[in-house]
């Protein structure tokens, strides 16, 4: 193949990014032209080197690589080639059905990146934009639960294919594991410093290291309500809302838990009720 594959590595660990940079530096079709360490760093890269090919992490803090795959969608007409590199083990990644190019397990295996390589150059040899358009929108149509057909339509007539479809899930790193928290389990959120405590209704805390304004934008306003600068409540968890004797406010939940709700988002509570 005479031409060379203009390539980004997407990956918020340091010590994966370099592993993958290594990797690849023994393919002769590739040339590595930046290397993110975020999903913002990602998309400005995407949009300013205009990449063949995308080997981008699935789990990342802030923006995760569906995250990013959904904004270049708003900016960009054809997408490159997306490999994910992801943490998750088959049974995870059976339950996205991923129809990219292709997608590697951390440690990455010299081996099944071999693999990869080799779809993805057969993919682009091929260089057809009718298969590689129905493999994107079989992406998003697992990703969204929106028809497919009418997300080819919209990749037809150059428009943007990603809806604004809440995420069901969550995903949390810790210490080296990834858990996918559902969130209709999700009973409330507050603050903790630079991290976030998600309490779900079978009793366990998840900390999650985001702010509270970008977990709001994640979470549905129809189903949770900001009643705090440091609080977020599941609406079907509300039971009651007292006043109490200083002129506070404060929720209970069905599992007894007290929030605070001040004094700037009481109103918007109060919408929960119906007054």
């Amino acid at each position: 193949m005479k031409n060379i594959l203009r390539v980004i590595v997407v990956d918020d660990e340091p010590l994966a990014r370099k592993g993958m940079l290594l990797r690849l530096a023994a393919f002769k079709e590739l040339e590595v032209v930046a290397e993110c360490s975020n999903g913002e760093e990602a998309i400005a890269a995407v949009l300013t080197h205009k990449p063949d090919v995308l080997f981008l992490d699935v789990e990342m803090p802030v923006l995760d690589g569906f995250a990013v795959l959904k904004h270049l969608q708003s900016e960009m007409t054809h997408l490159p080639y997306v490999i994910f590199v992801t943490a998750f083990d088959h049974y995870a990644l059976s339950a996205f059905n991923v129809s990219a190019v292709d997608y590697v397990l951390k440690p990455v295996e010299a081996e099944r990146l071999q693999a990869a390589v080799e779809k993805l150059l057969r993919a682009y040899e091929a260089r057809d934009d009718h298969k590689h358009k129905g493999q994107l929108a079989e992406v998003v149509a697992k990703l969204t639960g929106e028809d497919t057909a009418q997300i080819l339509g919209r990749l037809d007539n150059e428009q943007p294919v990603m809806n604004d479809k809440f995420p069901e899930a969550i995903s949390i790193k810790d210490s080296g594991e990834i858990t996918r928290v559902l969130v209709a389990s999700i009973d409330w959120v507050d603050a903790a410093g630079d991290y976030m405590c998600i309490h779900t209704n079978d009793g366990q805390t998840h900390i999650l290291r985001r702010t509270m304004k970008e977990l709001e934008q994640e979470l549905d306003p129809r189903l949770f309500v900001r009643v705090h600068r440091s609080a977020i409540v599941n609406v079907a968890t509300i039971a009651k809302l007292q006043m109490l004797a200083n002129g506070e406010h404060q929720l209970m939940l069905t599992n007894g838990q007290s929030v605070k709700v001040s004094r700037s988002y009481k109103d918007r509570v109060k919408t929960v009720f119906g007054s």
